[in-house]
Parts: C-alpha cells; sequence; structure tokens
C-alpha cells in the first residue's frame, strides 16, 4: 500500500459525502409528490359524529348521509366513494 492512512480517509469521506447527496436527492424528489390524506372511513366519521352530536350511530348515518349528497365536485372527484350515497339532497327550509 503506497498511499497515506490520511489520503484513504479523505476518499472515504468523499464516498460518503456523495451517497448522502443521492439519497438527498430521491427524497427531494418524492417530497413533490402531491400527496392527499386518505378518507379515515364512513364508519369512522359516523362513530365520530355520533359521540360528537351525542345521537345514535343510525341518526349519524343520517347525518353523514346527508352532508356527503351535499358534497362538491371537487371533493366528488377526490373521493369517488362520495358518489356511491344513494337519495337526493332535501332543501333545509321550504320557500313561500
Amino acid at each position: 500500500m503506497n498511499s497515506k492512512p490520511g489520503e484513504l480517509f479523505k476518499k472515504f469521506q468523499a464516498k460518503k459525502k456523495a451517497a448522502y447527496k443521492k439519497v438527498a436527492k430521491k427524497s427531494k424528489k418524492v417530497s413533490k409528490k402531491k400527496t392527499t390524506k386518505k378518507h379515515p372511513g364512513f364508519a369512522s366519521v359516523q362513530a365520530k359524529i355520533a359521540k360528537k352530536e351525542g345521537v345514535s350511530k343510525v341518526r349519524a348515518g343520517a347525518i353523514l348521509a346527508s352532508a356527503t349528497r351535499g358534497a362538491s365536485k371537487a371533493a366528488k372527484k377526490a373521493n369517488p366513494r362520495l358518489a356511491k350515497v344513494k337519495g337526493k339532497m332535501k332543501m333545509a327550509y321550504k320557500r313561500k
């Protein structure tokens, strides 16, 4: 071995630094992707409504279904399961 111990250490550090940069580049690419929160599920939301409002799970299901029917087009595009809820949106009040 003709090289000095200090030179070997410097080469090792340079390789290590290059590897870290490579990993950092990959993590930046991943972080640029658009991420969305996944829907927790209708049963979970129904239980949450029942607890918060102090009503039965059946009534909470009706509240959730009503809100789901009134969801925007953008929300339905983001979560296609919203379109599966049957029924028509009822008016909150009647006009005279």
